[in-house]
């Protein structure tokens, strides 16, 4: 009896070790997110086999007595715990920030390094630049305007779009939410503000700044505020984000000081899981994509919403007024009593 209550005790510290020792791998930042995912399954199987371990024990070898009993029930609980816990552990993986340190200085070292193994880089964009003098636009171009505008939140990702043609190959605008390109911003919204059905679409980061892009568009009188227009959202929103559980997360105190000066009209447009991600300082930028997975979303985006706009045109006041929308993934944030379209449109997926 002495040995069996032995062997009960190891028993009960090794599984408490192992434990105490998934659980940490689970959530540790220094471990890559590979690992710790297998962690959280180590303590699923873990759990699985206390379940098959107390089954067999209870029913095969043990007397039926309430201490038996208790102990039964008590296996049984901790067996279910760690598989509950281990599927926990998996579902928040993409919230647990990743540390990875290193120099700006050391990136322009590794590309060097590349070049004189593999030859120059040519597509490297150069930095923005600021350009204060207006260029000169022939005023029979400016007669015209455009079907559509990107506007982006940064210069570097309106600089992108235009380095690679997409101005031309949507017939668009791209411009950014600070004013890039310079040289030719104020002659742009002037050719933009000509065309009573400009549609509009913000392309942003999951960040603080990237959220607020939408409000600043509607209502700035330097951009659309007082026009009846639909402006579409194409991302990045946290919910993308929790959707995908497969991109590179940053966290800062700056970017957590930020979020929680989100205005309060921009955080009616967000869920509470959104605020409080942002809010503790966790953000997702779009240079952390590939070019090519940038213009297919940016592409992506407008074919959709094209799509959703001509299902709307034939759509019941209801089904405007309720925000459904079964057209691939769309939804319609909002639009105002009179039934204008002041609202906008925003995919629950990221491309």
């Amino acid at each position: 009896m002495g040995f069996q209550l032995e062997i009960r005790i190891y028993l009960s510290i090794v599984f408490l070790v192992l434990i105490l020792l998934f659980t940490s791998g689970s959530q540790s930042q220094d471990y890559q997110p590979k690992t710790r995912r297998s962690f959280a399954r180590a303590m699923q199987i873990l759990g699985g086999l206390i379940l098959v371990a107390v089954l067999v024990w209870f029913f095969k070898f043990s007397t039926v007595t309430n201490t038996a009993f208790f102990l039964f029930l008590l296996g049984i609980g901790l067996g279910i715990f760690l598989i509950y816990f281990g599927t926990r552990q998996l579902s928040i993986q993409y919230k647990i920030p990743q540390s990875l340190q290193f120099k700006q200085s050391e990136i322009t070292q590794w590309l060097s390094r590349w070049e004189e193994i593999n030859g120059e880089v040519t597509n490297v964009l150069a930095p923005s630049k600021e350009m204060s003098e207006p260029m000169q636009i022939n005023s029979e171009v400016t007669a015209y305007s455009f079907d559509r505008v990107i506007v982006c939140d940064t210069a570097e990702i309106a600089q992108f779009l235009i380095a690679n043609n997409f101005h031309f190959e949507h017939n668009c605008a791209v411009l950014s939410i600070d004013g890039y390109p310079e040289n030719i911003f104020s002659t742009v919204m002037q050719m933009l503000k000509q065309n009573p059905d400009l549609k509009v679409y913000a392309f942003h980061s999951a960040t603080p700044r990237g959220v607020t892009t939408i409000n600043e568009l509607r209502n700035s009188p330097n951009w659309f505020g007082g026009n009846n227009l639909i402006i579409y959202d194409l991302g990045l929103l946290p919910r993308h984000v929790f959707a995908s559980k497969n991109m590179w997360i940053l966290k800062s105190d700056v970017s957590a000081g930020r979020g929680r000066k989100i205005p309060t009209a921009v955080k009616s447009t967000l869920s509470t899981d959104e605020l409080a991600w942002l809010e503790a300082g966790f953000y997702v930028e779009l240079e952390s994509f590939s070019p090519r997975k940038l213009l297919q979303v940016v592409s992506q985006g407008i074919a959709k919403t094209q799509a959703v706009t001509n299902g709307y045109t034939s759509a019941s006041d209801n089904s405007l007024d309720s925000g459904d929308s079964s057209n691939d993934g769309i939804i319609l944030i909002g639009i105002d009593d009179n039934n204008r379209n002041v609202g906008f449109f925003a995919s629950d997926s990221f491309g």
